[in-house]
């Protein structure tokens, strides 16, 4: 129920000045008498017969003629007083409540795409992984190359590996960036090619030169140095440190020769 303000604010709008509740309404001011007394319905007076109009006088009537009768005068009906109707007040319709709108999903936040140059080559049982510090192919006078074939010669193996096909470069498609290409993407890559030629050719162990090899050919974001690492699905591996980062720490040749005798047995005859 609304109160008696808000009540007549309605009736105002409605144009209605006179109505009456059927029930007593709570919050209500009390009724005007004047407004509850019924008027008494106002009787027209009868109205006189006009008069007949001049005419020639009538006849005696004939002995034993009979009158004809008089039509009775209709009785006016009194006038009834209309009432205003009364129009229900309905209550005041509730806002319907806002739809919730649907929050889209917001896309994953992609991982910036990592850059880096691996070369894969083999040199006797073993396959290398090798971080290209220049991003291009090795050539016989680069200092890295030289390193990498004095690694080989005291290892007991081949000095001069072979290059298996181009170097693995990423971002694999530059400037794209509806194709994702984040770390996990190039770890998939990496193994995926390091898979591949283990199918053509099996491996003693596989060399992971540089933290980028150790890094998407495993799966570990930050990998141990010089230690042997079992690789799910692709065998055991070494992973040592980069080439230039040897040539510029040369303590890390110690740390590494000693972890080098203890691989070597992997490659070698030696028990």
């Amino acid at each position: 129920m609304i109160d008696e303000q808000q009540r007549r604010a309605y009736l105002d709008a409605m144009q209605v000045t006179t109505w009456l509740p059927r029930v007593a309404l709570p919050f209500a001011a009390p009724s005007r008498p004047e407004l509850l007394a019924v008027a008494a319905p106002a009787v027209e007076p009868p109205r006189r017969p006009r008069p007949a109009a001049p005419g020639p006088a009538p006849s005696a009537a004939a002995p034993g003629a009979v009158s004809p009768p008089q039509a009775p005068t209709p009785t006016p009906t009194p006038a009834t007083p209309r009432k205003a109707p009364v129009v229900p007040l309905r209550p005041a319709a509730e806002p319907l409540p806002a739809k919730a709108v649907e929050e889209t999903p917001a896309a994953p936040r992609r991982e910036p795409a990592p850059r880096f140059a691996l070369q894969l080559l083999r040199a006797g049982n073993c396959l290398l992984l090798v971080e290209l510090p220049t991003g291009e192919p090795f050539a016989g006078r680069d200092p890295a190359y030289r390193l990498l074939k004095d690694l080989l010669r005291a290892a007991d193996l081949p000095d001069s590996p072979r290059p298996l096909g181009e170097p693995i470069r990423w971002p694999l498609i530059r400037g794209n960036r509806e194709f994702d290409q984040g770390p996990a993407a190039a770890r998939g890559y990496v193994r995926a090619v390091l898979q591949g030629q283990l199918e053509q050719e099996a491996a003693a162990c596989t060399w992971l030169i540089g933290t980028p090899a150790a890094r998407f050919a495993g799966d570990q974001d930050a990998p141990p140095v010089c230690r042997e690492l079992d690789l799910d699905g692709l065998g055991v591996a070494w992973s040592l440190p980069g080439l230039e980062q040897l040539m510029e720490a040369p303590p890390l040749k110690a740390e590494l020769w000693q972890s080098m005798r203890r691989a070597r047995r992997r490659w070698t005859s030696e028990a």
